[in-house]
């Protein structure tokens, strides 16, 4: 996100502050000095007033004033000028409106009817305008327009409130900032220049070249470009989104902290995240999210979701992701492969995952454990699952009965996502229900018999939509078939068996689920 052009509202804003300081030149010696030109002055000695008529020209507090008629009354020490009136200050301000009321005293002053201030930089359009100098306020409250001559800036309001004091500004109601560069649009917005900040409150939209950026409050430090967004916040680029309900953001130190509801999507790295908390560090390289954490990664034909207590996911220097680790009550879900372990390690580039602290993982009716996995994908299939320690393989065949496979190290392999040949290495135990197929007036029923029972210290088991079709003995075999009314219950089920297909989610939003 580069914001770094809204810095020039600034420039402008500045400007505001030298009009409203002239404005308190009323403030000196009230004296009247008349100039060459006028046709007429009517002087009432009772009512202590002066009226000019006719091209009228004088000096008031030091300014010069053009008007086609002028009152002066000098007991309350008010001036009233109408018609084409323009006020001059050193050559530099001219102020023009079609009627102005000053009122010396309690220091007010009222411009009326197409009014326009101008210096050599900036033009200010409105239909009318107040000052306070007791206030130090400056006010338009039918519309106004001030634009940069110089750098093509137009800033449109209904209402602006100028405070040369305090140097604050506020403008509301539809107000428009444009630039060649940056258009911003809003409902308030407010400037501290002592403290270089924006605030913008309402509807707030600002589009520049890279971003499109939506929010209902927030604020913009316009010298660091560090700023704060708040309410329904939408930061639009190129091939990256980001919501939620608070963002804030620093592009020079590339720092960006989202919380609540936070949705991050890159359409490049084909990644994206939704948690409760969203921490960005361009510099380190570094996304990390927590509190509902879920990154979502599109594969060719599937989408992996990972949710874990804590997630960090890492780029390389032209910002590609590389690698993604989860940490505590780690959950991942896809079409046709779900697990849950402790904590995931996925390295991106080469579709690896490791999966630590007794992972469990699902496919089709197959349930895999062990102490530790490695699951390898292959453009962007799964193609293998390495088990390491009581590694172990059940498929239920039916409510009751389960193909097991045990053993201290398995390498499972996959196609087409389905498990078709499990390799086990040392203290091999499988236990399998063979089928048998009969066909009867072209119908197959299935069957079964009994058990096999094999113990092996190497073995390879090949299988087809969970069923074992051969086992292949690569060391000595001690192999037993039971019939059902002879099985030994003490070797039905292999060591450590268990089945757990109630912690199986079945869709992501279950991945949630502890």
């Amino acid at each position: 996100m580069h914001l770094k052009k809204v810095q020039h509202i600034a420039i402008f804003l500045i400007f505001f502050s030298l009009v409203s300081q002239r404005f308190s030149v009323f403030a000196q010696k009230n004296i009247l000095e008349l100039l060459p030109g006028s046709e007429k002055l009517i002087y009432d000695e009772n009512k202590k007033t002066q009226r000019l008529i006719g091209n009228v020209r004088f000096i008031y507090q030091g300014n010069k004033m053009f008007c086609d008629s002028a009152t002066y009354y000098e007991k309350e020490g008010i001036v009233n000028a109408y018609g084409n009136v323009h006020i001059n200050k050193d050559d530099t301000l001219n102020l023009f409106c079609d009627s102005i009321h000053y009122f010396s005293k309690i220091k007010k002053a009222k411009l009326w009817g197409h009014v326009r201030i101008r210096d050599r930089e900036y033009k200010i359009t409105t239909d009318s305008l107040e000052y306070d100098a007791n206030k130090g306020q400056a006010v338009y409250r039918h519309g106004g327009k001030i634009e940069n001559i110089l750098k093509k800036e137009i800033l449109l309001s209904k209402v602006g409130y100028i405070y040369p004091d305090s140097k604050n500004f506020i403008f509301s109601g539809n107000v428009r900032y444009n630039t060649p560069n940056i258009k911003m649009t809003t409902d308030t917005l407010k400037y501290q220049y002592l403290q270089k900040k924006v605030y913008f409150y309402g509807p707030t939209k600002i589009t520049t070249e890279d971003n499109v950026i939506t929010c209902s409050k927030g604020w913009y430090h316009t010298e660091s470009e560090e700023s704060l967004l708040q309410k329904n916040v939408q930061v639009l680029q190129e091939s990256t989104i980001i919501k939620g309900d608070s963002l804030y953001y620093h592009p020079k130190k590339g720092l960006a902290i989202g919380r609540g509801n936070i949705f991050y999507a890159d359409t490049t790295e084909k990644i994206s995240f939704q948690s409760q908390y969203f921490y960005k560090n361009d510099a380190k390289k570094i996304n990390f999210i927590t509190d509902k954490a879920l990154c979502s990664y599109l594969l060719e034909k599937d989408t992996l979701f990972i949710h874990a207590d804590s997630i960090f996911v890492f780029s390389d220097s032209l910002k590609k992701v590389t690698s993604a680790q989860a940490y505590h009550h780690a959950r991942f879900f896809k079409s046709n492969l779900q697990g849950r372990c402790d904590s995931i390690s996925f390295l991106k580039d080469k579709g690896f995952m490791e999966m630590f602290y007794d992972p469990i993982v699902w496919s089709q009716n197959a349930e895999l454990k062990g102490v530790k996995m490695n699951a390898h994908l292959k453009d962007s299939v799964l193609d293998k699952i390495e088990i390491l320690e009581n590694s172990s393989v059940v498929m239920e065949v039916d409510s009751s009965l389960y193909n097991q496979v045990y053993g201290k190290e398995m390498f499972c392999y996959f196609l087409q996502n389905e498990l078709h040949k499990v390799e086990v290495f040392g203290n091999s135990q499988t236990i399998y229900f063979p089928e048998e197929k009969t066909d009867k007036d072209s119908i197959f029923e299935i069957k079964r018999s009994g058990m096999n029972r094999i113990y092996s210290g190497d073995i390879k088991v090949y299988l087809d939509s969970g069923e074992v079709k051969k086992v292949v003995y690569l060391t000595q075999a001690d192999a037993v078939f039971y019939p059902f009314n002879l099985i030994n219950k003490e070797e039905q089920f292999i060591k450590n068996f268990s089945w757990n297909p109630l912690l199986r989610p079945k869709r992501k939003e279950e991945l949630f689920n502890r």
